[in-house]
């Protein structure tokens, strides 16, 4: 007896028929997406690539390049004597390995700004390596330590700054062009998903005008991803959806779960990185430039007018001017000590015009510290915290003493005051408030937690702030950086 050969259906066919178009087109609406978001990823992963290399050139080259001009002018180098020559103090390794590095970017590149931007730059890098050649050839001839240094200020310093400058510009450039990506993939993204509505509605009415008897069991789920879709799209991250056919539509919700989650948390991190930079923003302006401070230096200049006292006038300016121009410093955030003294004397010089009668100040630090460097606005929060809340609050006249001197690798900086000091409670509220364990609601004590952040964030938990008061004899604020 022959077998019977099973018979396929109509509705079977048809029904293979619908799942073929309701399936192709999502394979190759996928495939599209896929292929578009791996060639985004290409595209941004270089971006990212290109900045954080250059950043690190940024941040390093002008410091590094520098200091080893200088040291090989003074000669602790011993550029002279190749036998004793210092491992890694070459400038014209560095100088070269930049220029490499810049030139492969600009071969990659197909932005016509950025183009612009690494050419300046490689041949800023060429002008400089002759520079560079030409001091090396004086300190290999011997004497010529006058012209070097010379040199050094007006050729090599200059050249670094106008490299740094050009790769700040190159990397804000390549920043823009990252933004313009993110917008393109944005809106590719949109994109997908109203091809993806409209794939779904097209592959409803078709499969609803094939066959009403199989609309239910087709359409249905549809419907309902479809509403879900909608949802997103209209910015509801809280939607997921889920059918309990083992099918393609089983797989196109997992995905479609996943896809939400995943941009939920995308956006949701944008958001705190936004909102995290503008705070960030809103404080580093709060702590370089307290506005009542200047208002109040502006009254007073006023007031010395009126009174006839233009000297005094002219004095209180020149002093506030030294002030903001090395809050400023050019955008840079390291300054020398010798800076950071000048400007916590501007400070100090300052708020002295304004309370003659109840504040003096003496400031020490010692010559061997002065050209090593620290982060701006160290001391002046500290000063500035000493006066408000330790001389402002005593009766009579106050003094406040800031010290610098070395010890072994390390510099030691003190503040001290002879104001109002602080109970025990309020010692140990201002201690945990500057590592951290709570919040200062008032900001009376932002200026002094902000250093102690920035130290520990440079320097490791080694560096850092200590506070000592005794109320009613004072306080004394210690801070301690490496040798830099």
């Amino acid at each position: 007896m022959k077998k019977r050969k099973k018979r396929v259906s109509k509705i079977q066919s048809k029904l293979t028929k619908y799942i073929w178009i309701c399936v192709i087109p999502f394979i190759v609406l996928f495939s599209v997406a896929l292929a578009r978001l791996y060639v985004y990823y290409q595209d941004y992963d270089q971006l990212v690539r290109n900045i954080t290399g250059a950043n690190e050139y940024s941040m390093e080259f002008k410091d590094n390049l520098d200091e080893m001009m200088y040291r090989i002018i003074i000669g602790s180098a011993n550029w002279s004597n190749p036998e004793e020559k210092l491992e890694g103090e070459d400038p014209k390794a560095l100088i070269n390995d930049a220029r490499q590095h810049f030139q492969n970017l600009q071969e990659k590149t197909t932005e016509q700004n950025v183009r612009a931007d690494l050419t300046a730059l490689v041949k800023l890098l060429g002008i400089l390596d002759e520079r560079v050649d030409d001091i090396l050839k004086n300190v290999e001839e011997g004497g010529h330590y006058d012209e070097n240094m010379e040199m050094l200020d007006m050729n090599i310093r200059t050249l670094t700054s106008l490299i740094q400058s050009d790769i700040q510009k190159y990397i804000y450039d390549e920043a823009t062009n990252m933004e313009k990506l993110r917008v393109e993939v944005a809106t590719s993204l949109l994109s997908t998903i109203r091809i993806l509505v409209v794939t779904l509605i097209i592959t409803i009415l078709v499969i609803v005008f094939l066959s009403k008897r199989l609309a239910e069991r087709i359409t249905t789920p549809i419907t309902e991803l479809s509403e879900v879709t909608e949802k997103f799209a209209g910015g509801d991250f809280s939607v997921s959806y889920h059918t309990d056919s083992n099918d393609e539509m089983d797989t196109l919700a997992k995905s479609f779960n996943s896809m939400v989650k995943e941009i939920e948390t995308l956006v949701n991190d944008i958001h705190k990185e936004q909102e995290n930079a503008k705070d960030a923003e809103l404080r580093l302006l709060q702590e370089q430039i307290n506005p009542h401070f200047l208002y109040n230096t502006l009254d007073a200049i006023i007031w010395m007018t009126e009174a006839g006292e233009n000297q005094k006038a002219i004095q209180i300016i020149q002093e506030l001017s030294s002030f903001f121009r090395i809050s400023l410093s050019k955008g840079q955030s390291e300054i020398t000590i010798s800076n950071e003294r000048e400007h916590v004397k501007s400070y100090l010089e300052i708020q002295r015009y304004r309370y003659q009668d109840i504040m003096d100040y003496e400031i020490d630090f010692n010559e061997d510290i002065l050209d090593y460097h620290i982060q701006k606005l160290t001391l002046q929060p500290i000063v500035e915290n000493a006066l408000y809340h330790g001389i402002k609050n005593k009766r009579g006249k106050g003094l406040i003493k800031v010290t610098g001197r070395s010890e072994g690798d390390d510099i030691l900086f003190t503040v001290e005051d002879n104001g109002i000091g602080m109970k025990p409670d309020e010692l140990e509220r201002l201690r945990s408030l500057i590592i951290g364990n709570i919040s200062d609601d008032d900001q009376s004590g932002f200026g002094m937690a902000n250093v102690e952040q920035r130290l520990e964030m440079l320097y490791g938990d080694k560096y850092g702030m200590t506070v000592e008061s005794e109320y009613g004899i004072g306080t004394t604020v210690s801070v301690r950086i490496p040798k830099v």
